[in-house]
């Protein structure tokens, strides 16, 4: 989403490039094969969106609304330790132009604990509100562009970390968070867990002409990345319904 610099982390770059890091040998060839499948060649049934990060510094947002984005995730934090410089730019001229957004947080489990993360994330940005228009925050959980896959932590390690992220998070905000993975790193590093699926709404990560597989426990996906460019800034994703069904997430239903 290079070696990280305390202005750039490895993880404001393309997720697209991230995926890679940490992988053995075998692993890195079948992600390659996953990044370089060819997309669909229109976009996947559903309402378009988009994420951004530091990497796309300012976003024009009228010209991504004019382009179709109609709901945007944007990065906030990383760490316990990292908040993106362009984040109320982005966060709020999504809003403005009449956008359903949300942040996300890259987590760092090998840094520090998932409630440490969580009530950093929501104290720089990551907090919601039931105004019809704000997403619930997201967990973005995936490769590690620093070091180890898995972060060093064993599978039902990393479920208790993700575990003390998501009931802080509830707790702090009254949401369950939306979880970002891909369905290769969540099987890898948490044994394939289908324990959040219930609560938390799934983003999947994959680019490629089809969804295919979900992490175990989830029947559905809510949100699905498919390409790392496209019609607007940053990422390319799509909601699984209508417009209506996106604003009864963001209100935690009627509203």
């Amino acid at each position: 989403m290079s070696s990280p610099t305390p202005a750039t982390p490895a993880s404001t770059r393309r997720r697209g490039r991230r995926l890679l890091a940490g992988l053995s040998a075998v692993a890195t060839m079948t992600a390659l094969t996953f990044l370089t499948t060819t997309a669909a060649s229109a976009a996947p049934a559903g309402v378009p969106g988009m994420d951004v990060s530091g990497y796309q510094t300012n976003v024009n947002w009228s010209a991504a609304w004019n382009n179709g984005a109609r709901f945007a995730y944007v990065k906030a934090t990383e760490g316990s330790g990292y908040t993106n410089p362009y984040f109320a730019q982005q966060y709020n001229g999504s809003y403005n132009v009449g956008m359903i957004r949300g942040a996300y947080h890259f987590a760092l489990p090998d840094r520090s604990s998932g409630a440490t993360q969580a009530d950093y994330f929501v104290n720089h940005g990551g907090g919601w509100s039931k105004d019809g228009r704000t997403l619930p925050g997201a967990l973005d959980i995936e490769y590690n562009p620093y070091g180890a896959t898995c972060y060093g932590k064993s599978a039902s390690g990393m479920v208790g970390w993700i575990r003390d992220f998501i009931n802080t998070y509830h707790a702090r905000t009254g949401r369950w968070a939306t979880i970002y993975t891909t369905t290769d790193w969540w099987s890898t590093c948490t044994g394939n867990y289908s324990g959040f699926a219930a609560n938390d709404p799934l983003w999947i990560a994959r680019y490629a002409s089809s969804v295919g597989a979900l992490p175990a426990g989830w029947g559905t996906y809510s949100m699905w990345q498919y390409a790392d460019s496209g019609a607007v800034p940053g990422d390319q994703d799509v909601w699984n319904g209508s417009w209506d069904r996106l604003k009864v997430l963001a209100c935690d239903g009627p509203c």
